[in-house]
């Protein structure tokens, strides 16, 4: 009986570790801010030290995402995208299946795992959702979206990370059946969709934003930002960002989640395009422009918000960016820094990560308005291909996915 209480005991105390947890795209809000302390202000000449290389994840730009326990990357291999689930050090505990990946313009996995509790939530790049169980792998549903809700995509495919809402999964699956739905998140089952807006998937994740005390979904079609009440699904409001050309192609891509603050989006999506700055109506039922600029057109990187300034790259050519600082509140530009190359940037401890996207330059900048301070550099060597996919920093580790490698950094001081 004690052996049997002991052990419950330790089921408990791990689930709850687990549910802890906020583990999803872009960090615990979805804003690339990471919450680790205590993290090197400075590094080695050399970098931080390498504390693992995964291999054999399969081909990938999505994020790596960890726990308390474990760690969880997408990859392809031939035709199928698989999960795999690594311990902290590295070594692969499991490998699961998740369906068809996407076989046109980059085929490679770009939705990262959502993970809630003793739940792992996946979309394929052909709009397959799973629900794994997050320690054993088992599949506990599945939905083919592109069957059942007749999902429309771009050229890119799904690249979007499902969002967890209350008992909600969101996503985004357009088409001419519905904009977005959500499903149970214990069962699959649907509890509403949205009515259509006849369009195509965008590629950006979703974000849960709270506005004069209530809850609302920003998301987004192939051209337009919308306002979605988690609760029903009603859209609330839309705008029209991504003008097609006359081929019906894309002149630049909604990529990159929107950072919301004090009743403003901001969306930036690079292609030298104009990003542009919302007020939401204290309704929540339309938004107007508060400014636009031309400056900092962030590609599909992203963007931190931090102490009322935004930090990330532009656009300034297809193969070449710079750093920008944009006071969030006004839209006035306060520095351009140079650091090799355009790319993802995310922070934790009063420094930014930046990562630039064709030789794998990594650079450590103080988060300071008045000037760009890179503070320490090194280039990472691991994996092949673009360096797309957004560093991530969990359990004071730097998690660097490339290619089929996945590269952990220690940056705890």
């Amino acid at each position: 009986m004690m052996r049997f209480i002991i052990a419950t005991v330790v089921v408990i105390a791990f689930t709850q570790n687990l549910l802890a947890q906020d583990v999803q795209w872009r960090g615990p809000n979805r804003d690339g801010i990471y919450a680790d302390t205590g993290l090197l202000k400075e590094w080695p000449e050399e970098g931080p030290e390498v504390l693992f290389v995964a291999e054999d994840l399969g081909r990938g730009f999505s994020s790596a995402v960890a726990t308390s326990d474990m760690i969880y990357a997408s990859g392809i291999r031939d035709t199928l995208e698989y999960l795999t689930a690594l311990n902290l050090n590295g070594e692969k505990l499991w490998e699961k299946p998740i369906g068809r990946c996407w076989n046109q313009s980059f085929p490679e996995t770009r939705s990262t795992p959502t993970v809630e509790g003793n739940r792992l939530y996946m979309l394929t790049g052909m709009d397959m959702m799973v629900c794994f169980h997050a320690l054993t792998g088992e599949v506990i549903w599945s939905v083919d979206l592109h069957e059942v809700y007749g999902s429309r995509w771009d050229m890119f495919g799904v690249s979007e990370s499902v969002l967890i809402v209350g008992d909600k999964v969101i996503t985004t699956p357009c088409g001419e059946l519905t904009t977005a739905i959500a499903l149970d998140k214990m069962t699959g089952e649907l509890i509403w969709k949205s009515r259509s807006m006849d369009a195509s998937r965008g590629n950006l994740s979703p974000i849960l934003i709270e506005h004069c005390g209530k809850e609302y979904v920003i998301t987004s079609t192939q051209t337009h930002m919308i306002g979605v009440d988690p609760e029903n699904g009603e859209i609330l409001w839309d705008y029209h960002y991504n003008f097609l050309n006359s081929a019906h192609e894309n002149t630049t891509i909604l990529a990159n989640t929107p950072i919301y603050n004090d009743s403003c989006v901001w969306i930036s999506n690079g292609w030298d395009v104009p990003s542009v700055m919302l007020e939401i109506a204290p309704d929540g039922r339309s938004v107007s422009e508060k400014f636009r600029d031309q400056t900092f057109d962030n590609q599909n990187h992203g963007v931190v918000l931090v102490d009322g300034y935004l930090y990330g790259s532009n656009f300034t050519g297809r193969n070449s960016g710079k750093w920008v600082c944009m006071n969030w509140n006004t839209g006035e530009i306060v520095w351009i820094g140079d650091f090799y190359n355009k790319g993802p940037s995310v922070y934790a401890d009063g420094m930014l990560y930046i990562y630039e996207e064709k030789r794998g330059n990594m650079g450590l900048v103080k988060a300071d308005p008045k000037k760009f301070e890179l503070v320490s550099s090194f280039r990472h060597y691991e994996g092949s291909g673009p360096h797309w996919a957004r560093p991530t920093i969990f359990n004071q580790m730097l998690l660097v996915r490339h290619g089929e490698k996945l590269t952990a950094y220690k940056i705890g001081s």
